[in-house]
């Protein structure tokens, strides 16, 4: 049961050329820093990466942008990112655009086995291209297919050695769902404790969606666009 691995590297060993990644975080908030490093230095492409957004030029998943990792984004939000706009208006980035609400519930759906949702945000426009619809209580509705991944790396707050989750506050974001929509889950935390510190209650993520955990180190946290008010 212990899952506990020494670093980041070792917990992405056997990531190949064309893995699929969830990649838990909101801008840089709650972004697994140390696993996407690890990425990063491992040095593996052609990656399809599920995530809210792309981080920015040079935090967060921009990084493996950059450095040319990435095939495929599948986000919602992709405006603080120069070199996405360019790769996308390039052509040299496939990208899946996809309303917030919408990927958090394809996630949800492919982490509980569901076959896929009918939804009406999107209905009418290009969103809804290509897509079955039909009209549910005089609503006009499209069907989204649930995500999956190989991968999914977060990043808590707490872990324990059995791989239960504790994220604070805004950091959980996208991070629960995805543990359960991924062959591998990985967790890098802040604090690692021993089994039976956390309080059964408070949970985010039960150690049955976890594989590997390990101990973060040298978080920065970057703040995307730091906004000082008037004295």
């Amino acid at each position: 049961m212990n899952k506990v691995v020494g670093s980041a590297d070792e917990a992405i060993r056997d990531m190949q050329d064309g893995a699929v990644i969830m990649s838990g975080g909101f801008g840089l908030c709650g972004n697994p820093e140390n696993l996407i490093a690890a990425i990063h230095r491992k040095g593996v492409k052609n990656l399809t990466v599920i995530s809210n957004n792309c981080g920015t030029t040079d935090k967060g998943l921009g990084v493996l942008l950059k450095s040319r990792q990435v095939r495929k984004m599948i986000a919602s939000y992709v405006g603080e990112n120069k070199e996405f706009e360019r790769q996308f208006l390039s052509k040299e980035l496939e990208v899946e655009l996809n309303p917030q609400g919408t990927l958090a519930e394809r996630i949800r759906a492919g982490g509980a086995g569901l076959g896929g949702f009918y939804t009406p945000t999107g209905a009418g426009t290009q969103i809804a291209e290509g897509k079955e619809s039909r009209v549910i209580d005089g609503r006009e509705m499209i069907f989204e297919k649930p995500l999956k991944a190989d991968y999914a790396i977060v990043r808590a707050w707490k872990g324990d050695k059995w791989g239960n989750l504790v994220f604070r506050k805004t950091a959980r974001n996208f991070s629960p769902m995805m543990c359960t929509a991924a062959r591998i889950t990985i967790a890098e935390v802040e604090h690692l404790v021993e089994v039976g510190e956390l309080e059964p209650d408070q949970v985010h993520v039960p150690s049955v969606f976890v594989k590997r955990i390990f101990q973060g180190k040298n978080y920065e946290k970057p703040i995307e666009k730091r906004t000082m008010r008037a004295a």
